[in-house]
C-alpha cells in the first residue's frame, strides 16, 4: 500500500512539475514576444535578451577560434561587439527579436538545405579531389625517380665506354654520341615529370590555402542569408495577409490556438517534398560519383605502383669486332703466296646494366578517407530529413510571427474566414445549378 501511495505522489509531483515548467516557458515566451512589456516583465525581457546575447556570443567565440581559425584578439573583439549589439537591439526593437526567433526554423527550410549541399560540395573540393591529385602525383613521383635511376646508371656507364674508346676510337665516338642523345632525352623526360609533380603540388597547396578562406566566406554568406531570409519572411508576413496564408487548413488554425499538432501533410506539401527530394538526390548522386572516382583512382594506383617499383634491370652490351687484313698484289707473282694475311683481329663485348633503382623511390598512396565518406553520407541523410522537417518549420514560422504580431494574425484569420465563406457560397451555387438542371 505504501508503494502504491508513493507512486501516486511521485506521478502527481512529476505532472505538477511539468505543468509549472510549461507555464513558466509560456510566460517567458509571452514576455519575449510582447511589443512593450511593463514592470517586472521588462526586467525579465532584459534578462532574456542578455542571456541570448551572452550565449550566442560564446558560441560565436568558439566558432571563430576553432572552426574559422581567427586570432584570439579578433575573436574576442568580434564576439564582444556582437553581444553588446544584440543585447541593445533585441531589447529595443521587437521585430529584431522576431527575426532572431525565426532564424532557428529558417535553418530547417530551403536555406538550411542549400547550406548542407554547399558544405557537401566544399568537402568534396577540399578533401576528395586533393586526394585524387595526390595519388596521381605519387605515380608521377615514381616515374620521375625511375627516370633518374636510369639516367644515373647510364651516366655511370662511362667506364666500359672508355675502355672501348681506348681500343677503337671511331666506334667509341659513334656509340658515345648515341649515348649522349639518350641521356638528354631521359633528362628531358625527368624534367617533364618534375614539372607535372610541381603542378600537382602547387594545386594541393592552393587548395589548402583557400580552404580556410572558403570556410570563412561560406560562414559569412550563411549567416547573412539566414538573417536576410528571416527578415524577408517577416516583411512579407506583415505586408500581405495572403502571404503564406492561402493553404492554411482548419487543422493548422486549430494548432495555432493550442490544439495538438498534427503530423499530416497536405497534397501540395507532399508534392513540394517530392521535388525537393529529387533535387537533393541529383546533387548527391554527382557527389557519390566523384567519391567513387576517388576509390577507383586509389585502386588503380595501388595496383600500378608495385609493377612500376618491380621494373627489372635492363642489360645493354656493345660488341666490337675489328679485323685488319693485308693483301700485297706483288706476292701474286709467286703462286704459293697469293692470299691475304690478317694483321689484327680484335673482338670484345662490353656489358653494363641499366637499373632504375626502385629501392630508392618512396611510394606513398593516400587511401580515401572513410571519415569524409561517412560525413557526406550523414549530410545526405540530413538533407533528406530537412525536406520533411521543412513542412513543420514553415508552420513554426507562422506561429512565431503570430506570437509577435497578434493583430496581423487576426487580420490573416479574418481573411481565411472570408475565403472559406466565399468557397462555401461558390459550392452552394454550383449545387443549386446542378439541381436546377
Amino acid at each position: 500500500m505504501k508503494l502504491i501511495t508513493e507512486d501516486i505522489i511521485t506521478a502527481v509531483r512529476s505532472s505538477s512539475c511539468r505543468q509549472v515548467l510549461s507555464s513558466a516557458l509560456l510566460h517567458l515566451w509571452d514576455v519575449f514576444s510582447a511589443p512593450a512589456p511593463q514592470g517586472r516583465n521588462l526586467l525579465t525581457l532584459l534578462v532574456l535578451c542578455f542571456s541570448l546575447a551572452l550565449l550566442t556570443g560564446l558560441l560565436m567565440l568558439l566558432w571563430l577560434s576553432d572552426s574559422l581559425s581567427y586570432s584570439s584578439e579578433t575573436c574576442l573583439l568580434t564576439s564582444s561587439i556582437y553581444s553588446v549589439s544584440i543585447f541593445l537591439l533585441s531589447s529595443l526593437i521587437p521585430p529584431l527579436r522576431c527575426v532572431l526567433a525565426l532564424s532557428l526554423p529558417t535553418v530547417c527550410t530551403r536555406q538550411g538545405r542549400k547550406l548542407l549541399l554547399t558544405a557537401s560540395v566544399m568537402i568534396l573540393v577540399l578533401n576528395v579531389i586533393p586526394n585524387i591529385s595526390s595519388n596521381v602525383g605519387s605515380v608521377a613521383r615514381i616515374l620521375k625517380c625511375t627516370a633518374e635511376g636510369f639516367t644515373r646508371t647510364l651516366l655511370n656507364s662511362s667506364e666500359p665506354l672508355n675502355a672501348a674508346k681506348k681500343d677503337l676510337v671511331l666506334e667509341t665516338i659513334k656509340v658515345r654520341r648515341e649515348d649522349l642523345s639518350l641521356v638528354t632525352n631521359l633528362r628531358k623526360f625527368g624534367q617533364i615529370i618534375a614539372q607535372i609533380e610541381g603542378d600537382f603540388s602547387h594545386a594541393r597547396n592552393t587548395l589548402k590555402h583557400y580552404k580556410l578562406l572558403s570556410n570563412r566566406v561560406l560562414a559569412a554568406m550563411f549567416v547573412a542569408a539566414l538573417i536576410f531570409e528571416s527578415a524577408r519572411y517577416l516583411k512579407s508576413y506583415l505586408g500581405s495577409v495572403r502571404f503564406d496564408n492561402e493553404h492554411v487548413s482548419k487543422k493548422d488554425e486549430a494548432e495555432s490556438k493550442g490544439c495538438p499538432t498534427s503530423c499530416r501533410m497536405s497534397g501540395q506539401e507532399f508534392t513540394s517534398c517530392f521535388l525537393s527530394l529529387l533535387v537533393v538526390t541529383l546533387y548527391f548522386v554527382a557527389i557519390a560519383l566523384v567519391v567513387a572516382l576517388d576509390h577507383v583512382v586509389f585502386l588503380m594506383v595501388q595496383a600500378a605502383l608495385p609493377w612500376i617499383l618491380e621494373f627489372p634491370p635492363t642489360t645493354a652490351s656493345i660488341s666490337v669486332d675489328y679485323k685488319v687484313k693485308w693483301f700485297p698484289p706483288a706476292l701474286c707473282l709467286i703462286p704459293g703466296l697469293c692470299f691475304s694475311r690478317d694483321l689484327t683481329h680484335f673482338h670484345r663485348d662490353y656489358r653494363w646494366t641499366f637499373d632504375p633503382e626502385p629501392s630508392l623511390c618512396e611510394a606513398s598512396v593516400a587511401p580515401p578517407s572513410p571519415g569524409v565518406s561517412l560525413l557526406l553520407g550523414f549530410l545526405w541523410i540530413l538533407s533528406y530529413l530537412l525536406v520533411f522537417i521543412e513542412v513543420y518549420a514553415r508552420r513554426l514560422r507562422r506561429k512565431i510571427s503570430a506570437s509577435f504580431f497578434r493583430e496581423q494574425e487576426e487580420r490573416r484569420r479574418e481573411y481565411r474566414r472570408e475565403k472559406e465563406v466565399q468557397e462555401e457560397q461558390r459550392k452552394q451555387k454550383h449545387v443549386t445549378s446542378v439541381l436546377v438542371r
